[in-house]
């Protein structure tokens, strides 16, 4: 397995003056607010968005201060975005953790959310940089549509893998590629070298929720949240889909009737993770999967021969063969 601190080597210095940046940066005088935003930090996380970040700008050029900032707006706004999706999934577990939300309330959580967001979003005007304001505010717009059509295909029990590729690409893939896009912008990499270190993020980014959704299958206590947890909250993904493609029409015709009547007893949650993994649901999305981090390894490998370009592909194996 890939140890993340060899992927860090090349920004090592950078990412470590980001981890004090962020953690300096996430500060109210409201005693209950702040008791929100620790609780926030406690639960921790790999960072592997302002990581892909430095590495973008290490890729072009040299990282600088304008670097840093733009890791930590990017990480503030992917904070902010995790509080607010657990409110909507209604979550009780982050990482293994209880959420924010369960700890204090959902008016607790929204409003720590709304204040990270809204930290992103004054610091990137403070920047001056016209083009970090235009991504910050570009991404925030696709995660909201991303979130909306999730609730939208939940609600009518119902997605095919055109909307599910739709919705992936803006409520994950679109946060991971603009990190690599501000890396690029903050070291004015010219704009075909932008454009190609956006492509590699939301290839990554794809990869990076197919393989959280695939983790919903499976049977493992490291991953930090229930098995079947995506399906108990309606939410039909790659390999379900798969699966209710292909499969002999008697046996989904049970399945989409468990899914048309929302019910998801434990014995019929089951079922279905039994169903997906039974008629190659598993198997498709891991395919998929290594399409997408086929097309990012090609693009990295186009880049300049530096550290920062071997640690990219470090990452892209990480990123497909993590196991949490």
């Amino acid at each position: 397995m890939i140890e993340l601190q060899q992927i860090i080597k090349p920004v090592a210095t950078e990412f470590e003056q980001f981890q004090k940046d962020f953690a300096e940066v996430l500060h109210s005088e409201v005693p209950l607010l702040q008791s929100a935003i620790e609780q926030v930090l406690r639960s921790g996380g790999k960072h592997i968005r302002p990581l892909l970040l430095l590495l973008a700008a290490a890729a072009c050029d040299h990282p600088n201060a304008l670097t840093r900032e733009a890791a930590v707006i990017a990480e503030t706004l992917h904070t902010a975005t995790l509080i607010h999706d657990d409110v909507i999934d209604e979550t009780k577990q982050r990482r293994g953790q209880p959420s924010l939300n369960a700890i204090f309330d959902n008016r607790i959580a929204v409003l720590t959310g709304d204040f990270m967001l809204a930290g992103a979003l004054l610091r990137a005007s403070q920047t001056g940089h016209v083009g970090i304001v235009n991504v910050i505010a570009a991404v925030c717009r696709e995660l909201s549509e991303g979130e909306m059509i999730e609730l939208d295909n939940t609600l009518q029990s119902s997605c095919n893998e055109s909307d599910y590729f739709k919705m992936i690409n803006k409520k994950t893939g679109a946060l991971i590629a603009s990190c690599a896009e501000l890396g690029a912008l903050t070291v004015n990499a010219s704009p075909e070298m932008t454009e190609k270190c956006r492509l590699i993020g939301q290839y990554l980014g794809l990869c990076f929720q197919i393989k959280d959704d695939i983790f919903d299958y499976l049977d493992n206590a490291c991953i930090g949240k229930p098995t079947g947890n995506d399906v108990r909250e309606g939410k039909i993904t790659l390999p379900l889909i798969y699966a209710l493609r292909t499969a002999p029409a008697a046996q989904t015709s049970v399945c989409v009737e468990m899914i048309n009547n929302k019910d998801y007893t434990p014995a019929n949650i089951t079922h279905l993770l039994a169903f997906a993994k039974q008629h190659g649901g598993i198997e498709y999305a891991e395919q998929r999967l290594t399409e997408h981090k086929r097309q990012a390894v090609e693009l990295i490998a186009s880049l300049p021969d530096t550290p920062a370009r071997a640690a990219l592909l470090l990452l892209a194996d990480f990123i497909a063969e993590r196991t949490l």
